[in-house]
């Protein structure tokens, strides 16, 4: 069996491009190219009804444009080293992977195989966020620095959520019948989840308001309102000066 591995190089160039034409302010013309590539793509990957398929995505383009500016902006109220939302757009790289999840979540929507995960995967490559687009994110998502953060499929996030580097929303099994079930825990509004917490399992959920230290693996539910910390032992003593 062969495939068409250079589509891959396609579907990078209409991920790039979907992210720009967002902050259009006349998306017409760019559009209309942007057709002519995921015909393209859609043909390559056998992928029915292309035409409608685009007409409908294109009808949530401003909707996904409110989402992201509501991201854009908990971001810079909520990271003090921010300084506008234009440097937001600009050079954050959770914001980008949160824009480019919002855009693969809702062609997976619309029953688009295969595209929304390899767009994800190209966002993965540049930042090292790696979000399923099957993930279910509320509004004013925020991502800070985000290197090595894992989302899975069936994970559910809700309302003003923030998520710090090297977070794992995992499965605590990986058997493959358990494909069609919800694998991934899900996350009430307002918690903060601080570097390289673990939280893994379906039926896990972190209640609202709640904090997460760092460091800490989850397989239960938080109640709401909790601050779960990892406390560890550090000794530090005095070096004596070489004789």
């Amino acid at each position: 069996m062969s495939f068409n591995i250079r589509i891959k190089d396609s579907v990078n160039q209409f991920t790039k491009r979907m992210f720009y034409v967002l902050f259009d302010e006349d998306r017409t013309e760019e559009l209309k190219l942007l057709n002519e590539l995921f015909q393209t793509i859609s043909h390559s990957l056998e992928i029915p009804n292309g035409n409608g398929v685009w007409q409908q995505f294109c009808q949530q383009i401003p909707d996904i444009r409110l989402q992201i500016d509501l991201d854009a902006k908990a971001i810079e109220q909520h990271d003090p080293a921010s300084k506008s939302v234009r440097e937001v757009y600009l050079s954050y790289p959770g914001f980008y992977a949160i824009a480019i999840y919002r855009l693969s979540h809702a062609l997976l929507k619309l029953g688009v195989p295969i595209v929304p995960r390899m767009m994800s995967e190209y966002v993965h490559g540049k930042t090292g966020i790696d979000i399923h687009p099957g993930a279910t994110i509320g509004k004013s998502f925020f991502i800070d620095h985000g290197t090595g953060i894992v989302i899975g499929e069936t994970s559910i996030i809700k309302d003003n959520v923030k998520i710090y580097q090297g977070v794992t929303l995992g499965g605590i099994q990986v058997k493959k019948e358990l494909a069609a079930t919800k694998r991934h825990p899900t996350i009430e509004d307002n918690v903060t989840i601080y570097a390289n917490a673990t939280i893994l399992g379906g039926d896990i959920t972190i209640g609202a308001n709640s904090i997460i230290g760092a460091n800490v693996w989850i397989t239960k539910s938080v109640p709401s309102n909790s601050l779960v910390t990892y406390k560890t032992e550090i000794n530090i003593s005095q070096r004596k000066g070489d004789k």
